[in-house]
């Protein structure tokens, strides 16, 4: 099969165009013929090598971790689907490489493709939607009347959230140029704060959530416009403790966790705040949830631009400019 691989860590290192067999099945996996992969930024992340620590993957790797496709071999433990099911997913770690034209998925992280979704549409959902989910679902527990603030409004992750955030009930403020205000406005956002000419701590106060994607300085800031009982949700870090527990991480991740978020705790905890790191498990049930409110209109895909299988490098540049509104997608089939 034709795959683009990664062979050494390097800042902007284009990948490989290569082939390579067929991936082998495990027996709760199912192979999928890729029609879509997602592109994101951890995808350039993991490229770079700003993960090696965290995900010590072994080299050479094909990347890619969202996946739209049609099931062709399926494990003798899989129950819940069968060949020529289409179905999407995120990738769980150190099983990755949608930017390939097959890739083996457990069946715990994969779940029908929404009905009302093309297959380009469906590989920009999961990895986003499942953050925004287990951000301000399982993490934050955003209740309908509470203010969030959700940061990068025209980006993969705000462009979700937002529509999650206000179907929950809750009031969304967040951060986008004036380029970018229209299409947040239309995803119903309640408060658009010009980053480029507004400081978002003279617009807010006393909101309930934070939904932090951005660098240091702005956690910072965003920490004092919680009320008490608060809580900052980061996607960018740093890594808490409870992160590098639940990955069952060495024991030096585990120091390095707690170091580096040290002072972010303390300062939370100063304010009578909750801070979280998150960095998004798959999950079939999650996606499932997500897929009754894409079938019943409550969220749509935004996507920014489609790449052919061919440009896969160009996608991730595309990507790594922080210029894309919404989602980029590689076609390959």
């Amino acid at each position: 099969m034709k795959a683009f691989q990664l062979e050494r860590y390097g800042k902007q290192r284009p990948l490989q165009s290569t082939n390579m067999p067929e991936p082998a099945l495990h027996d709760d996996e199912v192979l999928v013929q890729v029609h879509a992969a997602g592109v994101n930024q951890l995808d350039c992340k993991i490229r770079d090598g700003e993960f090696k620590l965290i995900l010590p993957y072994r080299l050479p790797l094909v990347l890619g971790h969202d996946v739209a496709g049609v099931v062709v071999k399926v494990g003798p433990r899989v129950e819940q689907f069968k060949i020529g099911d289409e179905v999407y997913a995120r990738l769980d770690d150190f099983r990755i490489g949608s930017f390939a034209e097959y890739v083996p998925v457990k069946e715990t992280s994969l779940a029908p493709k929404p009905n009302n979704l093309t297959m380009t549409e469906a590989a920009s959902i999961p990895l986003v939607g499942l953050t925004a989910w287990q951000a301000l679902v399982e993490k934050a527990k955003l209740r309908p009347g509470q203010q969030v603030f959700i940061q990068a409004g025209s980006g993969g992750v705000g462009t979700f959230a937002i529509q999650l955030a206000k179907h929950l009930g809750a009031t969304v403020a967040t951060t986008a140029s004036a380029g970018n205000a229209a299409l947040v406005k239309g995803l119903c956002a309640d408060v658009i704060i010009d980053y480029k000419t507004q400081d978002f701590e003279d617009v807010l106060s006393n909101v309930d959530v934070v939904l932090h994607s951005q660098d240091g300085k702005t956690l910072e800031k965003s920490l004092r416009l919680l009320k008490s009982g608060g809580q900052l949700v980061s996607i960018s870090g740093p890594p808490d403790p409870a992160f590098a527990q639940a990955i069952g991480a060495s024991a030096l991740v585990k120091l390095a966790a707690h170091l580096l978020s040290a002072g972010t705790r303390r300062r939370a905890r100063g304010r009578g705040v909750g801070y979280s790191f998150l960095f998004m498990q798959p999950s079939g049930s999650q996606l499932r949830e997500i897929t009754r409110l894409i079938e019943t209109g409550v969220i749509r895909p935004v996507i920014d631009k489609v790449f052919p299988f061919e440009s896969t490098n160009e996608a991730l540049v595309h990507v790594d400019s922080g210029r894309a509104k919404g989602k980029v997608v590689i076609q390959v089939r």
